[in-house]
């Protein structure tokens, strides 16, 4: 695993961390965790995709972020012991360390310097959740999906040897519309306008960046 919280683990930390879990595996639509609900585990992704998702009081789904590999899910319900703040939702077959609240707390106070990057980790989270509020205000749709394909072609993105980006995209129209504020139609009207002007090539379930200096400038 790659990435996020497993990567910033050294090899004892991840060694103690993995004996007091138990392996999980989700298929594609699974619910991990339902907003709303009462917190008692908390998961570190292993293979495979997950989006976090609330829904509005008419029903509206907003996407949230997209976890990978060596995200960890479930923290802060963890650290405030309040219910689930988000729905946790694998969009890929998912493979996942499961470790129960009351061993991820022992864990915590085992390891301080743990505890420490929990706690950057959520700042960095905090200040994420600050910048896309201020992109819904000062961007338009193209500009928030822009910003969104940036950010997917930096995390999860593979690289060819022509400079293309790909990214396997595990998401629908509908969801990438809730992840950026904006409605279905506006969203493949943002993509038809990145793919004329020469930035992306897209295809079923996968986008390829073709040029992701053009798209960060757009995305700014």
């Amino acid at each position: 695993m790659t990435g996020e919280f497993w990567a910033l683990l050294t090899p004892a930390e991840r060694e103690d961390f993995t004996r007091h879990s138990v392996v999980k595996q989700w298929r594609r639509g699974d619910v991990l965790f339902r907003e709303g609900a009462d917190s008692d585990w908390v998961v570190v992704v292993q293979t495979g995709r997950v989006k976090a998702s609330c829904h509005t009081a008419g029903g509206s789904e907003v996407v949230l972020a997209v976890r990978g590999p060596g995200a960890l899910l479930g923290e802060l319900s963890a650290v405030d012991r309040e219910p689930r703040s988000a729905t946790i939702q694998a969009v890929e077959p998912l493979t996942a360390l499961v470790m129960p609240l009351p061993e991820f707390e022992a864990y915590l106070s085992a390891h301080g310097r743990v505890a420490y990057l929990l706690m950057r980790m959520l700042a960095q989270r905090l200040r994420d959740a600050d910048r896309k509020r201020i992109e819904f205000g000062a961007q338009d749709s193209t500009g928030r999906v822009a910003a969104r394909l940036v950010e997917l072609a930096e995390r999860f993105g593979t690289k060819h040897g022509n400079g293309e980006i790909k990214i396997a995209l595990p998401l629908s129209q509908d969801e990438l519309a809730g992840w950026v504020g904006s409605s279905r139609e506006a969203v493949s009207k943002a993509l038809g306008v990145l793919r004329s002007a020469g930035w992306i090539r897209t295809s079923r379930m996968s986008v390829v960046v073709l040029d992701l200096e053009a798209l960060r400038r757009r995305a700014a």
